[in-house]
């Protein structure tokens, strides 16, 4: 997931930086724009630790479950 955020954070970055060249020059936007380099990449990460950890606890309380069930 970090390496999508990475993809987006790019993608963002340089979109910001072309609307911004294209309209009213750089400012304190096009700064925070490619502060998502580095902060899209580590919110995309934890998101996809969260989900792979919930993932686990669920697949473990179900297995259990499961094998209630076959007793």
């Amino acid at each position: 997931m970090a390496y999508l955020g990475l993809v987006c954070g790019v993608l963002y970055s340089v979109g910001g930086l072309v609307v911004d060249l294209l309209t009213i020059g750089l400012n304190w936007g096009t700064a925070m724009a490619f502060m998502a380099l580095v902060g899209m990449p580590v919110i995309f990460g934890t998101f996809g630790f969260l989900c792979g950890a919930l993932i686990a606890l669920v697949a473990r309380g179900g297995g259990a479950m499961l094998d209630q069930m076959r007793r």
